[in-house]
């Protein structure tokens, strides 16, 4: 096996010394401009990459934000990350990103591993922890950021907005419309904190009009939501047959809930209006257009990096930033 090359190589082929290298690499201003070009290239041609390892023991700095999502192929939670990755990369910093599957336990976990490596930040999604990793959030000693919720009592910072109130706007506008029978369709999946909150807010703003709320059709685990969002329009259109209105917990289960009226000869939105959550492509794409709610997933992702890069610059000063939803209406709810 060839061995890799060293920073001792890189200084012979470039005719400088071992510690103007290590400079060079650190953009110290010993080291100028031309000199440093040269190492770098003479590196590159040799394939040399600087290890930040023992740089980083001697200043107690790691570089990197450490992130966790509950999916990563979900689109919305995607553009956060590709928003939040970017700003911080432009200020020096890289995001390790891990994978929670909507699993607390498996977070737990991941925050564990995450602070063995001494992160200069921690994103978490959600504000529903275990007692043992929101303990270790807690005594973390770095900022620790909650991202799409708005928490009752949180760690130390969030950026989000509150997913139960935000099922008012739904509400409000179905009954505009002269609906009076919604249902909700999802939320009832232990995994899935911010659904349970959209269930619990809908019947709240249900209660607002004196309607009842007890139209709840479960979707399950937030995995393969369309064929779930098929299944749960199914089993809604049996139980009750004269519902008017469903508010789905995202637009991929009110995909699969369209799909499934399209297959029973339901007309949307004639006989039932349909609303969803999220404003994926695919609200703007099926047919009819799909009444949804824009989380805006990527004003997320910036003010969670812009809040993270004020809170290690000036951490006294640093505010929460709260995100304002928007119902964008479309063909799904309006006759």
């Amino acid at each position: 096996m060839r061995r890799s090359p060293t920073m001792k190589d890189v200084a012979q082929a470039a005719g400088v010394s071992v510690m103007t290298v290590s400079r060079a690499f650190k953009d110290d201003a010993s080291v100028g401009g031309a000199t440093r070009e040269k190492i770098r290239e003479t590196a590159d041609q040799l394939g040399y990459v600087f290890d930040t390892t023992a740089a980083n023991l001697r200043t107690q700095r790691s570089d990197f934000i450490a992130v966790t999502i509950p999916s990563l192929n979900n689109a919305n939670f995607a553009a956060t990350v590709v928003a939040l990755t970017g700003k911080l990369s432009k200020a020096g910093y890289q995001v390790l990103l891990g994978h929670t599957n909507y699993d607390i336990d498996r977070e737990e976990q991941l925050i564990g591993q995450f602070l063995r490596r001494r992160p200069e930040a921690i994103v978490v999604t959600g504000s529903r922890h275990t007692d043992k990793a929101r303990q270790m959030l807690i005594g973390a000693g770095v900022p620790v950021i909650e991202t799409w919720d708005n928490p009752d009592a949180p760690i130390g910072h969030f950026v989000g907005f509150s997913n139960g109130d935000t099922m008012q706007l739904l509400v409000d506008h179905l009954v505009r419309q002269g609906r009076q029978r919604i249902a909700f369709m999802g939320g009832d999946s232990q995994s899935d904190t911010r659904g349970q909150d959209r269930r619990h807010g809908f019947q709240t703003a249900m209660a607002s009009h004196g309607l009842p709320a007890d139209r709840l059709v479960g979707s399950g685990a937030p995995q393969k939501p369309m064929q779930k969002g098929a299944k749960a329009m199914g089993e809604l259109l049996d139980l009750f047959p004269d519902t008017d209105a469903v508010i789905c917990v995202s637009d991929l289960v009110g995909f699969g809930a369209l799909s499934e009226c399209q297959r029973r000869g339901v007309a949307v939105p004639d006989q039932i209006a349909m609303a969803g959550f999220g404003a994926y492509d695919i609200s703007e794409v099926c047919v009819p257009t799909m009444t949804t709610i824009d989380p805006k997933p990527t004003e997320i992702g910036e003010c969670t990096a812009d809040l993270v890069l004020e809170l290690l610059k000036t951490p006294q000063t640093a505010s929460n930033r709260e995100i304002t939803p928007v119902l964008k209406l479309a063909q799904s709810t309006m006759t």
